[in-house]
């Protein structure tokens, strides 16, 4: 990047702003204009061609869009906002960003500082709004204040276990006049992120794990995260252990691997939900034990020895004992335990992994991939998806059944390749998110697979697709339905679709409204060239795929049971 000529000169705070996100090696910016933040946006004209700004269509779409970019860039996504209704529609993504240990800084503009308090046009409470939801925030109201302010807020996002950040700017401070000079933070007393890996710890966990017959590996995003998937293919394979993964570990270990027993959760495959109550030593690497891996946390893993590895120590002990915790970095920390790991090759533990995989792919498995149904299932366009792309594409998905039935069936080969909405849960993530990673990856192949419900929280976003030129390419599975509330009030409330079933406008239409090919297909005959045709478009393309409507997901572990009681139908 071409770096500025502005050091020890005076600029206008709106300037300050900008250089610091220059010398922060920011390239791109997600946002929407409005007076609060125009003085920014005025400063930004004279340095479109360093800072790309991408124009979205509402302020969520913008959080989301620099979480996709964060998640597969690995680099923090960065929000521009207005004061008032701006920056109260990015809460939602903000909180996602939060839950799921992805780094963002987001920018407010704010009425000027004299006016703060008075119910002032556009005016709230932006700081005290996001403080649940933030890993940091603050509110600057000097011009000489801004570039600290964001030099902290880029080392509190990306350091230890990293989370969205806001930056909450005066007019006046914007307005004003300072000598610019930057200078990166490289620390902040009293803020510790992330603690030295202690010895004695691995080398007690090392014991536990040597003297176990039946160790297990669950591998969650804090691998990701801390690139730590070379060190964790390492340590499995020396000690020949099976690794399962959370829903935002996806991607951290090869899928094809022979010590890959799958996905948790509640519509996770069914050995590693199973064998988790009876491996004897439970080896949780940068996860959190989430209520939707745990199940009923009375029956989970009682008989096992706990290893937890995470960098956040308030997450150990929170909600499942452990026996031993390594504070620190998950990459120092498998660096620092692959020594003494010893060779050992659990045959027989392996082989009931296999054995279960052989049940759930007789009795699920087999009957989605290749259906005898008479409509199309999710499942097996989302099979069908993964043998064109060989599993290298990078896939975001919304929330809700698609998403579960896409973290089953699309085996992602490569790291940061698969972006989701987990902790949170938020319908509408997708479309926006898979418009952040395609502008992080631009030569990769990007696919927002969505449900019909999730896909018009934002469909908006067409809009962003359309001004900016992203190529990303849209699979919509619509079965006419919420479809995952529809499936828990079929197996829970007597069949009562209560409010679930969508009456849906022509997306293909509205795709042409935006200048975006599009194409429906209903019949199982045309799948095959429908999402071929998608794949090779060199723009952006719409594939609407009518599915089965009461499709249910399966696994699935119900509410208040235990992982082991996992029911396959």
């Amino acid at each position: 990047m071409k770096k500025h000529t502005k050091d020890n000169q005076e600029v206008s705070g709106a300037e300050a702003l900008i250089l610091s996100l220059l010398d922060e090696n920011v390239s791109t910016v997600f946002g929407y204009p409005g007076g609060a933040i125009m003085p920014v946006y005025d400063a930004l004209y004279d340095y479109t061609g360093q800072l790309n700004h991408y124009l979205v269509r509402h302020e969520q779409g913008a959080t989301h869009a620099a979480q996709g970019y964060s998640r597969v860039s690995g680099k923090p996504g960065v929000v521009f906002a207005t004061s008032g209704p701006g920056a109260t529609n990015l809460i939602t993504g903000i909180a996602d960003a939060q839950i799921d240990s992805t780094p963002i800084v987001c920018i407010t503009g704010q009425v000027a500082s004299h006016l703060l308090g008075t119910d002032a046009f556009q005016e709230t409470d932006v700081v005290g709004i996001s403080m649940p939801v933030t890993k940091w925030n603050i509110q600057v109201t000097k011009a000489e204040d801004i570039a600290p302010a964001i030099a902290k807020a880029f080392y509190i996002a990306t350091s230890g276990r990293p989370g969205p950040v806001l930056v909450d700017i005066t007019k006046d401070a914007q307005f004003g006049k300072t000598i610019y000079n930057y200078k990166k933070c490289e620390s902040i007393r009293s803020y510790f992120p992330s603690a030295k890996v202690k010895e004695g710890d691995i080398k007690k966990a090392a014991a536990i794990i040597n003297a176990a017959t039946r160790p297990f590996i669950l591998c969650g995003h804090g691998v990701l995260l801390s690139g730590a998937e070379k060190e964790l293919l390492a340590v499995a394979e020396k000690g020949k252990i099976p690794v399962a993964s959370t829903l935002l570990g996806l991607s951290a270990f090869p899928p094809d691997h022979f010590l890959y027993a799958g996905y948790l959760g509640m519509h996770g495959n069914y050995g590693p939900n199973l064998l988790t109550n009876s491996c004897d030593v439970l080896i949780a690497i940068g996860m959190r034990f989430d209520d939707r891996v745990t199940g009923n946390l009375e029956k989970y893993a009682k008989q096992a020895k706990v290893i937890h590895f995470e960098i956040d120590p308030s997450e150990v002990n929170k909600i499942v004992p452990t026996d031993v915790a390594i504070i620190g970095d998950a990459k120092e920390s498998m660096q620092a335990i692959l020594p003494l790991i010893e060779h050992k090759y659990h045959s027989a533990w392996i082989e009931k992994f296999k054995y279960c995989d052989a049940i759930e792919h007789d009795k699920v498995i087999k009957h989605a991939i290749q259906p005898n149904t008479k409509n199309i299932l999710m499942s097996e366009v989302i099979h069908k998806l993964n043998k064109l792309t060989e599993g290298k594409a990078v896939v975001v998905t919304d929330v809700g059944q698609h998403q579960m039935v896409t973290s089953r069936y699309y085996k992602c080969k490569l790291p940061n390749h698969f972006v989701t909405s987990g902790g949170l849960g938020t319908m509408g993530f997708g479309l926006p998110a898979a418009i952040g990673a395609k502008v992080a990856m631009p030569t990769k192949q990007v696919i927002a697979v969505l449900g019909d419900g999730g896909f018009q929280m934002t469909i908006q976003e067409l809009g962003t697709i359309m001004q900016s030129n992203i190529a990303v390419k849209i699979l919509i599975l619509n079965n006419n339905f919420l479809g995952m509330v529809r499936q828990w009030q079929q197996l829970f409330f007597d069949r009562r679709y209560s409010f679930t079933e969508m009456k849906n406008p022509d997306f293909i239409t509205i795709a042409k409204g935006y200048g975006i090919q599009g194409k429906k297909v209903t019949e199982r005959n045309a799948l095959q060239n429908g999402l071929s045709e998608m794949l090779n478009s060199k723009e952006s393309f719409l594939l609407e795929v009518v599915v089965e409507n009461e499709e249910n997901v399966f696994p699935m572990v119900t509410t208040g049971s235990s992982v082991s009681e996992i029911i396959l139908e």
